[in-house]
């Protein structure tokens, strides 16, 4: 296997034992235990009243690093993907406010956690959820079919961000909108300083800095974008919330954008939840 297809199968193992861990601890006389105990990810960062309106094992699951559904400013009819959407958590809460005449889309790549995210929205009873395995490279989705993509803590695992800036832009229809958690270095930080802060599976490593997402959001044909961290996860890296918006009136974007925008990796698709 490549450096790169062996990084996605090690991303994949991680998340397929979370899922199981979930899975397993259900079954148990005291329900699932959370799988991420850092006060940096998973659950702690959603509202009390959001975590109790949820099944315990897609609160269990969370392993992001912030709240994507609280900053995306969903309305009643709208569509909404999310990239990686692991346990399901992130799909639900975004059905919840989208309504029944709205959709929720979850993908992930990881056969175990798209079975218990299939399992939860049973438990929850959501009816306007669909989930779809593929990777956030390429995503299984028509052209401007989506209203507001979501994300949490994922595409920094991606060794290719710009083709998921580029096909966040296909889906998006004109005038929809990204709202992401993810992780962001400072601008000062070379690659090899992130690497030491931690791994692609601690969701680290793979950050781009605040310069770099910015270049690469614009280089797929994003504007309005904003960038604002919210907490430290290590020194010099941030979980920051993520905006930008697609253009009403679009130009197609020249070709090599993709190529050549930063974070150009080939390869592997990732999922952080």
């Amino acid at each position: 296997m490549t450096e790169h297809t062996e990084l996605r199968e090690t991303v994949r193992q991680r998340y397929a034992a979370s899922a199981l861990k979930v899975t397993e601890g259900g079954t148990g006389c005291c329900g699932p235990e959370p799988v991420e105990v850092d006060e940096n990810f998973g659950s702690t960062l959603y509202a009390a009243d959001d975590r109790e309106a949820l099944p315990a094992e897609a609160v269990a699951a969370s392993l992001g690093c912030g709240n994507p559904t609280a900053v995306a400013d969903l309305h009643d009819g709208e569509r909404v993907l999310d990239l990686g959407s692991g346990g399901g958590i992130d799909v639900l809460l975004s059905a919840r406010r989208v309504g029944p005449t709205g959709k929720a889309y979850g993908l992930d790549m990881t056969e175990e956690m798209l079975a218990l995210a299939l399992a939860n929205a049973a438990r929850a009873g959501a009816t306007n959820v669909e989930f779809l395995k593929g990777t956030i490279e390429a995503i299984p989705l028509p052209a401007a079919t989506i209203d507001v993509v979501i994300s949490n803590c994922v595409i920094n695992l991606s060794t290719d961000k710009p083709a998921v800036f580029a096909e966040t832009f296909r889906v998006l229809r004109p005038g929809g909108r990204i709202g992401v958690s993810d992780v962001v270095a400072d601008d000062g930080l070379t690659p090899e300083q992130r690497a030491e802060r931690g791994d692609y599976v601690g969701c680290i490593a793979g950050a781009l800095s605040f310069a770099e997402y910015r270049a690469g959001l614009a280089a797929a044909g994003f504007t309005d974008i904003e960038i604002v961290p919210t907490h430290a996860v290590a020194d010099g890296m941030h979980s920051a919330i993520v905006r930008a918006a697609k253009p009403v009136t679009t130009e197609p974007a020249p070709a090599a954008a993709a190529e050549t925008a930063p974070g150009a990796t080939p390869g592997a698709g990732g999922c952080c939840r």
